[in-house]
């Protein structure tokens, strides 16, 4: 067996990859890590469960609910919920441990299992390889040991969970919305009721769409990963900015009233500023992945403020996070982490947060992006080559040498092996496009020719 944990928990195509049989067994599994790791001791054990509106979390849902149940696990059930608010709940309300059903931006085929640690955080490594070791030593013929009478969990629906992330959201402004007009798209997934209300309640006049899943609709066509219904309906409607969650709202991405898509690098340098406006951004400092666009860094240089830049993945920005104190991170694709207020990727909150700031300071979102300007990006993946070579190879490096002597301080060069495929991904950003895709395609062919 592969491993099962990715680095946002185990996914795969439902009732194919993910069975209910996989994931009862690894709610069961988990139950009796974290009652083994002393998680549990002292008092009976509660768990929230919450997914997004797939048709397949439908019968996930009854599998975890039914595996924690017998391993002893009270169960809050919140129903379609965003994964922040499954994590802010579990924190809220003392749970040990939060599960979130949910592929994210995958297409509705797919389907996930996520676990939360009490306080709503992610999962150590180490718990969750033991989790999988647990699964896979007791699949293999292992048996349980199952309480039975007054000792196996109770299940309830939590159907409060609704209102109290939603008063949560509003709580955190720092001003109201009212006088913006905004367009959500929530793709008919899990913020679906959850960003009109919050946005109505705290101001805004909004238009929504993608508000109406029905199991099979998740993230189809529209969505922040496909912008361009959001993009046509501000525009039409004449709105001061639009919105665009994924299927589980952990991300955020938006539009200005001219259309054009402000990225997850534009969010976090407009949030930095206003952070740091209002003295919330602990050391001046800002936490994203090598991927973030040069634009970003020197938009940061030039405004004072310090950058830290960690592997891609949003797990590597909120671990930086959390070791040092800081406030903002967060990954060009929208997953922005406001650590004082969410325990992970938080779209809904975002959203907000950055519709405050154009509220606030009476500027248009279009004028406030303008703070960095996104130099062209190329990104050129070369396959069938030996990736763990990336950073021995000489020849290789005096091709990237090369490179950056020709970009000087107006460009960048990023080799980057691929964590699941043969291939080398080359990203090469510059102040021209042509120049970019120039110098892009002179390293993929070093790469061939180093690594092939």
């Amino acid at each position: 067996m592969g491993r099962l944990f990715g680095t946002d928990g185990v996914r795969g195509v439902a009732n194919a990859d993910l069975t209910a049989e996989l994931a009862l067994g690894l709610s069961v599994a988990a139950a009796h890590v974290l009652a083994e790791a002393g998680t549990f001791e002292g008092h009976r054990p509660v768990a929230v469960v919450g997914r997004d509106p797939r048709a397949s979390g439908e019968f996930l849902e009854a599998a975890v609910v039914a595996g924690l149940a017998s391993a002893g696990v009270d169960v809050l059930r919140v129903g379609v919920l965003p994964t922040p608010a499954v994590a802010y709940l579990t924190g809220a309300l003392g749970a040990d441990l939060g599960v979130m059903l949910s592929a994210s931006h995958n297409a509705m085929p797919d389907n996930g299992v996520k676990f939360f640690a009490r306080g709503g955080h992610k999962l150590a490594d180490e718990l969750e390889d033991r989790i999988e070791a647990v699964y896979d030593e007791h699949r293999t013929g292992a048996p349980w040991d199952r309480p039975t009478g007054s000792g196996v969990g109770r299940v309830r629906s939590y159907d409060e969970g609704f209102d109290q992330y939603v008063a949560h959201l509003i709580g955190v402004l720092p001003n109201r919305l009212d006088g913006l007009k905004v367009v959500l798209d929530e793709a008919h997934g899990a913020a679906a009721r959850v960003s009109p209300e919050a946005f109505t309640r705290a101001g805004a006049e909004i238009v929504t769409i993608g508000t109406a899943p029905d199991g099979l609709n998740i993230n189809d066509g529209c969505g922040s990963t496909h912008l361009d219904l959001l993009k046509a309906a501000v525009v039409e409607h004449g709105a001061d900015l639009g919105i665009a969650h994924d299927g589980d709202a952990d991300r955020c991405l938006a539009v200005d009233h001219t259309g054009a898509e402000v990225d997850g690098d534009q969010i976090l340098a407009v949030l930095a500023l206003a952070m740091r406006e209002r003295s919330a951004l602990r050391s001046d400092t800002v936490v994203a992945t090598v991927m973030s666009n040069l634009g970003f860094k020197l938009a940061m240089e030039r405004e004072g403020v310090a950058l830290i830049q960690t592997a891609v993945g949003d797990r590597y920005v909120l671990e930086e996070m959390k070791q040092h104190g800081y406030a903002l991170g967060g990954e060009q694709s929208g997953h922005v982490i406001i650590l004082d207020h969410a325990t992970t990727g938080d779209g809904t909150l975002t959203g907000l947060m950055l519709a405050a700031r154009v509220a606030q300071t009476g500027r248009t979102l279009h004028d406030l992006a303008s703070v960095m300007e996104r130099l062209p990006q190329v990104l050129i993946n070369v396959p069938d080559v030996d990736r763990s070579r990336v950073n021995s190879s000489a020849e290789l490096a005096a091709a990237v040498v090369e490179a950056e002597r020709e970009l000087g301080t107006t460009g960048r060069v990023l080799l980057r092996p691929s964590g699941t495929e043969p291939l080398v991904r080359v990203m090469v950003e510059a102040a021209d496009i042509d120049h970019a895709r120039s110098v892009a395609g002179r390293l993929a062919d070093a790469v061939k020719s180093s690594l092939g």
